[in-house]
């Protein structure tokens, strides 16, 4: 991306973040009144609209410090320090998850998190609301005490945060509409390349945020290309088929890293605005998120890793499933 590019986006999203850090917080006293009325006149007594805008003013702030802290860095000559700037990304994931658990009562219980250990590991994950990439950064850095090297989309750039700091460490922002998809997928066996037993490469193989319109798109597609995969792929209820080049590619840069699926649930219905509300209108249940390792000498190569990752995308599928219907355990494919 030209530089100009880069320097007018950050422009924009710093000083724009900036300025709703200092105005959410001056007029504090204006908004909050209003938001508690506005819900209870509706008789939501959670005041859902109160906590996202609470959570918007700990966000706008915690983007701006970041953001000060990363200049003061690039000031200090440590713009290439990946250690202070791992540092800063666990400050940021840390206290955005406790401003999260403080103001929408979201919290999120873990289990599994030993499978990452001994890196090098890749973690394919479920995709399924606006805070995946919150939720996984804070379990990898936080709770498994890794530093992630991550596969996001170009969109994210427009997080200040996620452009500045992530940009200084190994991350790759993914164009989605690249003319030539063999440069994207370089990229990311690049970025796995080197791994170490403290790093874990992130992807998120669905690609997008699941939902029922977004599932029948996909299943439409792959019956076009490929009617065998579509018997297998079918009986998916949460998760979308995963696209399997971007999980090969980020493998193929570290052959001797066994691979951690990720999967949780209780973020289902977070990807818009009114889902968020729904669900901040009545106490949230814990979000649990679980992982298991798989040796690399289990995952083929070649054909075969779609077929093997479409199965493992199934064994996902119904733990969350199991996860959102306690009581009633599905049969696990094998």
């Amino acid at each position: 991306m030209p530089r100009v590019e880069v320097l007018r986006r950050r422009l924009i999203s710093f000083s724009g973040v900036m300025v709703a850090a200092v105005v959410l917080l001056v007029l504090l006293p204006l908004w909050l009144p209003l938001a508690v009325v506005a819900d209870l006149v509706r008789g939501r007594l959670r005041c859902p609209i109160a906590r996202l805008l609470l959570f918007a003013l700990g966000w706008a702030w915690l983007e701006s410090v970041g953001i000060i802290t990363a200049g003061g860095l690039w000031l200090l000559g440590q713009r290439k320090n990946k250690e202070r700037h791992y540092r800063l990304q666990y400050w940021w994931a840390n206290n955005l998850m406790r401003w999260l658990r403080t103001t929408t009562g979201l919290r999120v219980e873990t289990s599994g998190v030993e499978s990452f250990h001994p890196g090098p590991t890749v973690l394919l994950c479920r995709h399924a609301s606006l805070a995946d990439s919150l939720v996984s950064a804070w379990v990898i850095l936080s709770v498994a005490k890794l530093r992630p090297r991550y596969v996001l989309k170009r969109e994210l750039l427009s997080d200040p945060c996620l452009d500045l700091v992530g940009n200084r460490l190994p991350n790759h922002f993914l164009d989605r509409e690249a003319p030539d998809s063999a440069i994207e997928l370089q990229a990311l066996t690049d970025l796995s390349h080197g791994m170490g037993v403290d790093d874990v490469g992130v992807i998120f193989p669905e690609g997008t945020r699941a939902s029922p319109k977004k599932r029948e798109r996909a299943l439409k597609r792959i019956a076009e290309r490929d009617p065998d995969r579509l018997a297998r792929v079918q009986p998916l209820r949460h998760l979308l088929p995963p696209r399997p080049a971007g999980a090969a590619a980020l493998l193929a840069g570290c052959p001797e890293a066994d691979v951690v699926v990720g999967w949780h649930a209780g973020f289902d219905g977070l990807d818009t605005f009114g889902g968020i509300l729904r669900r901040l209108a009545r106490r949230p249940a814990p979000v649990q998120f679980a992982a298991r390792r798989i040796p690399r000498e289990q995952v083929p190569s070649g054909e075969q890793f779609t077929v093997w990752l479409d199965q493992v995308w199934l064994q996902a599928d119904a733990a969350v499933h199991d996860l959102l219907h306690p009581g009633h355990p599905t049969e696990r494919p094998t």
